[in-house]
C-alpha cells in the first residue's frame, strides 16, 4: 500500500519535570484583594502563618524522603510571595535552603505579583537557589487590569517579564482568560505579548465567579459575564497552539480541584478534564489548518481522502472528550476508520493512501 504525507506537525512530549511540593501561604503579602480571587477556595488552605506552614512543610518533606520519594521542587504559591513580611521572606528562603542542604528538594519557585519585585527580594531569590519566578500578570491589558482592580499596568506587568530574566531567573506568565475586560483577541494577543517577553511557561486559569468575592457581587447584579465554556475551550486551544508553536510548555489550564472549590464556584467555564478536552481541540485545530492550506495550495482535491496518524501516546485525543469530537473529525474525512497510530513520540501527519484503497483494508484501532 503507497501512500504519501501531506503536511505533517510535532506535538510536544510533556518535559520531565520534578515533582512540585507547593507550600501555600493564602493572601499573605497581597497589597490588595482582587476581584475574582478567593486564595483560601482555590489553594484549599485556610490563611496561616509562613512558621506554621513551614513547620508542616518540613514534616511532610522528611516523610517524602523516609518513603524513598525523589526530592521535588518547593514551591511557594499563593499570596504575594515577594512582598512578605521580611522576618517571612527570610524565614523561607532559609528553609529553602536548609532543605535543600539536606536533600530534601531539589529547586525552588515561587509565584508573586509583577508590581512587588523589589531589586533586594530578586537577588535574595536567586541566591537562595530560585530557578522561577511566576508572575501572575493576568493580563498585559490595562482596562482588564483596571477593572479587576489588580493594582498596576501593562507597562508594570512587561518590565518585571524583564526584571526576573535580568536577575538570571526563568519566568512563568499566569494569564486569566475571562476576567472582567477580557475578550478573546485581547487573551490571544496577552499570550503572544507574554511568548515575546520570554515567558518560560505558561498557565491559563479561566476566570470563575467564586462565593465571597466582589465578582461574584457583580455577577449577581448582572454586571459581569463569564466567558461559556464552549467558547473558553476553543480559545484555549488557540492559545495553546501559540505555545506549542513557540517551544513553551503550558502546564496548567484551569484551577487545581481543592476541596471546598466546587461548591464556591458560581459561575464559569469549569470542568474537571478542561486540559485534555483543550489538547484535543488543539490537536483538531492544528491539523484542519494545515488540511485546508494543503488543498488551497492544490496539494489535495476538496474531496480527496485521507488517513490521520497519530503517536500512539495520544491516542486518547481523536475523539476527545465523550467522542465530542469525532464529528469534527469527519467533516474532514476523518473517520475512525482512517485513524492510524505509531510508536514514535512527537510526529503527527494526514497522508492521502492509494486511491484503490478501501476503508476496510486499513488497519486501525476501535475507540
Amino acid at each position: 500500500m503507497s501512500s504519501s504525507r501531506i503536511v505533517t506537525l510535532s506535538w510536544p512530549e510533556a518535559a520531565a519535570h520534578p515533582p512540585v511540593f507547593p507550600v501555600f501561604l493564602p493572601f499573605s503579602g497581597c497589597p490588595v484583594r482582587c476581584v475574582f480571587c478567593a486564595q483560601d477556595r482555590q489553594t484549599g488552605c485556610a490563611p496561616r502563618q509562613a512558621a506554621d506552614a513551614l513547620a508542616v512543610a518540613g514534616r511532610q518533606l522528611r516523610e517524602r524522603a523516609g518513603r524513598a520519594h525523589p526530592a521535588p521542587e518547593l514551591a511557594f504559591y499563593g499570596g504575594t510571595f515577594t512582598a512578605l513580611p521580611p522576618e517571612d521572606f527570610a524565614a523561607c528562603l532559609t528553609f529553602a535552603r536548609m532543605a535543600r542542604h539536606e536533600g530534601l528538594i531539589c529547586g525552588l519557585r515561587c509565584s508573586t505579583r509583577p508590581d512587588r519585585l523589589a531589586t533586594d527580594r530578586l537577588a535574595a531569590l536567586r541566591e537562595a537557589g530560585c530557578a522561577c519566578v511566576e508572575l501572575g500578570v493576568q493580563s498585559f491589558a490595562d482596562d482588564a487590569l483596571h477593572q479587576s482592580r489588580r493594582g498596576y499596568d501593562g507597562e508594570t506587568a512587561r518590565a518585571a517579564c524583564a526584571a526576573v530574566r535580568a536577575a538570571g531567573m526563568r519566568v512563568g506568565v499566569q494569564l486569566m482568560p475571562g476576567m472582567p475586560g477580557s475578550r478573546p483577541a485581547r487573551f490571544l494577543e496577552d499570550v503572544r505579548l507574554a511568548l515575546e517577553l520570554g515567558a518560560a511557561c505558561l498557565r491559563f486559569y479561566p476566570c470563575l465567579v467564586l462565593e465571597g468575592t466582589e465578582l461574584a457581587a457583580r455577577w449577581r447584579a448582572g454586571g459581569f459575564r463569564p466567558w461559556p465554556l464552549s467558547m473558553t475551550l476553543d480559545v484555549l486551544a488557540e492559545a495553546l497552539a501559540l505555545a506549542q508553536r513557540a517551544g513553551v510548555p503550558v502546564i496548567r489550564m484551569g484551577l487545581a480541584p481543592e476541596a471546598g472549590l466546587t461548591a464556591a464556584v458560581l459561575a464559569g467555564p469549569r470542568h474537571p478534564a478542561l486540559g485534555a478536552r483543550v489538547q484535543a481541540r488543539c490537536l483538531w485545530r492544528q491539523v484542519a489548518r494545515l488540511l485546508a492550506r494543503a488543498r488551497a495550495e492544490g496539494r489535495l482535491g476538496g474531496d480527496a481522502p485521507v488517513r490521520l496518524v497519530l503517536p500512539r501516546r495520544l491516542q486518547g485525543m481523536y475523539r476527545g472528550h465523550a467522542g465530542e469530537l469525532a464529528p469534527l473529525w469527519a467533516r474532514l474525512g476523518v473517520t475512525p476508520a482512517r485513524v492510524r497510530f505509531h510508536e514514535g513520540r512527537r510526529e503527527v501527519f494526514v497522508e492521502r493512501p492509494d486511491v484503490s484503497d478501501d476503508d476496510a483494508a486499513i488497519p486501525h484501532e476501535g475507540f
